[in-house]
């Protein structure tokens, strides 16, 4: 880690209609980028084909759910698609205090929720390069009915009216290209001068004694 900058991490929330790759994108960039985790989200759905339990979610119930939002568990939670997803305070706090940089891949509703609380995190939107291409990818899928992706195109294009509320804009055509760019905003958040440690660049460069 840079001693310059500030040794708490920062929050990257990263959202994108449904079928739009930002799972994906979020995964690849954990791969190459030190120091930076994906949050793991509580919900209420069923666990997918090819997921595990405590590194793509942590699924409870309806019950466990409500109980979390009536201890004030969580930073945020909204229901998607009839399920409910929710971030843990506790678990980012934790990691940030540690100095990690922590993804979130979160809809747009908790990221909004997010805002009004933390201006100061980096909010990035994912789109496809249009919306067929988006409708095709849901359907390679083969993990939902034609009922269920027509609801996921409908909450889409509610969704989507929602871009002018995030940073940064990615348009996920070229895969590694995607990358990249997330890649690229992470790093460059990183050397804002909102996060430089000045304490650290004063001790070191301006107090320090003559000679020494």
């Amino acid at each position: 880690m840079n001693e310059g900058s500030n040794k708490q991490g920062q929050l990257i929330i990263v959202s994108a209609p449904s079928g739009a790759g930002k799972t994906s994108l979020c995964k690849k960039v954990v791969e190459q980028v030190k120091d930076v985790k994906i949050s793991i989200s509580y919900t209420t759905r069923s666990c997918r084909n090819g997921e595990v339990e405590g590194q793509d979610y942590y699924f409870i119930d309806k019950a466990q759910f409500r109980a979390m939002i009536e201890n004030n568990e969580f930073l945020e939670y909204a229901e998607v698609h009839g399920n409910l997803y929710g971030t843990s305070r506790n678990q980012l706090m934790t990691l940030q205090k540690q100095g990690y940089d922590l993804l979130l891949d979160i809809d747009s509703q908790g990221a909004m929720q997010l805002k009004k609380k933390y201006k100061e995190g980096v909010y990035v939107y994912i789109l496809p390069p249009s919306f067929e291409i988006l409708k095709s990818r849901l359907m390679e899928r083969n993990s939902d009915s034609p009922e269920e992706i027509a609801k996921r195109l409908k909450k889409a294009r509610e969704e989507i009216w929602n871009y002018r509320e995030y940073y940064y804009l990615i348009i996920n055509d070229e895969f590694k290209e995607a990358i990249e760019d997330l890649k690229s905003i992470i790093l460059a958040e990183r050397i804002k001068m909102r996060r430089m440690n000045f304490s650290w660049i004063e001790e070191t460069f301006i107090k320090v004694k003559e000679g020494v």
